[in-house]
C-alpha cells in the first residue's frame, strides 16, 4: 500500500472521505476502473470525478496527521471481495496519531 499510487476523489477542495465506526476513512483506489464502480455509486454518479494520485505512504504518513481525528486508509471500497481497510494503529499511520498509541497525542483515548 505504501508504494502504490492511489487514485483519491477529490470534493470541496479536500480529499473525499467518508466517517465510519469513530474513523474518518480516506478513500483511495487502484486504478480508474475500481474509481469508476465508486463513481457510479456516488450520488453525483453521472458528473466526472475529480481526483488526485497519491501514494500510500503520503496519504498515511502526511494526510492523516493533518486530520484532528481518528483517520485511516479505505482502498477499493467499491469492489466487491477487493476493499482493504488500513486502520489508524501503530504500525500503520505514525505513532502519534495511531489510537492505540501509548504516546500522550495519540488521538482516539477517551473518545
Amino acid at each position: 500500500m505504501r508504494r502504490s499510487v492511489l487514485l483519491v476523489p477529490t470534493a470541496g477542495g479536500g480529499l473525499w472521505s467518508a466517517r465510519s465506526g469513530g474513523v474518518r476513512w480516506i478513500c483511495g483506489f487502484t486504478d480508474e476502473a475500481a474509481l469508476a464502480r465508486f463513481a457510479l455509486l456516488h450520488p453525483s454518479g453521472d458528473q466526472p470525478m475529480d481526483y488526485a494520485a497519491l501514494l500510500g505512504a503520503r496519504i498515511v504518513d502526511e494526510v492523516v496527521p493533518s486530520l484532528d481525528e481518528p483517520a485511516g486508509l479505505a482502498v477499493d471500497i467499491a469492489t466487491e471481495d477487493g476493499s482493504m481497510f488500513f486502520p489508524p494503529v501503530v504500525g500503520i499511520v505514525p505513532d502519534g496519531v495511531a489510537v492505540d498509541s501509548g504516546e500522550a497525542g495519540g488521538r482516539g483515548h477517551g473518545r
